[in-house]
């Protein structure tokens, strides 16, 4: 956990010690609560080379973006609005996709429907010309999670998890779309860090956000490179 620890300082130190010359892109962060966890440290971490904004809800409070079909339907909306012009958008849907919800016979967003909505997302995404950067679902420890939430909740399963991350795998893969791997940069981390049945405590948080941050300074100086 030491190594684990120093290697993300180093990465923090890096980025915050290069001089940033250009004006700052905006990065738009859309994902789940998992994300709003960790997006006060991101916002904090990357304050030095972007300007950070996120998905509110209408009190001006990170909001939590659902399941793919929910995210494809805010972007729809987010879209016409002239206002809305970020450079980046960092994006994670799948937690919500992988619910099973009690009373239910299926998954919430079957395989092939988060296939279609992601699908979407990126040629829409690629026609406004805003760069997109995945962000990979963290993982779920069944013997954890479905002991953890109320009886009656919600069910995931890391089973679920990885067949959906395989699907975003492949479309990020195909469309040529930066991938930060949070799903396995968090189970490294170890399971000591799970606050409850899905989050994590403030020191996962605080790396998950540095890791993110240090990927994302990376992705936009390769861009700036390429343009000169």
């Amino acid at each position: 956990m030491k190594s684990f620890k120093k290697i993300v300082f180093i990465v923090i130190c890096l980025f915050i010690t290069v001089a940033w010359s250009s004006p700052k892109p905006k990065v738009f962060l859309i994902g789940d609560s998992i994300s709003i966890h960790y997006g006060t440290y991101l916002k904090q971490y990357s304050d030095n080379f972007a300007v950070f904004e996120r998905k509110t809800g209408d009190n001006g409070q990170p909001s939590n973006g659902g399941d793919s079909r929910m995210v494809l339907e805010y972007l729809r909306a987010k879209l016409k609005e002239p206002a809305f012009k970020p450079d980046y958008i960092l994006l994670n849907c799948g937690l919500h996709d992988i619910k099973h919800n009690p009373g239910a016979d299926d998954i919430q967003v079957t395989e092939d429907n988060y296939r279609k909505n992601l699908i979407e997302i990126v040629q829409m995404l690629q026609k406004e010309k805003i760069k997109l950067v995945w962000i990979r679902t963290t993982w779920v420890v069944d013997s954890i999670h479905n002991t953890r939430v109320q009886s009656g909740g919600v069910k995931r399963y890391e089973s679920d998890v990885l067949k959906y991350n395989a699907i975003a795998d492949e479309i990020c893969h195909k469309y040529k779309i930066p991938s930060i791997d949070l799903h396995d940069f968090s189970k490294k981390a170890g399971a000591e860090h799970f606050s409850d049945h899905v989050h994590y405590d403030e020191i996962a948080q605080s790396l998950q956000a540095a890791y993110i941050a240090g990927f994302l300074q990376n992705e936009i100086n390769k861009i700036i490179c390429e343009q000169k």
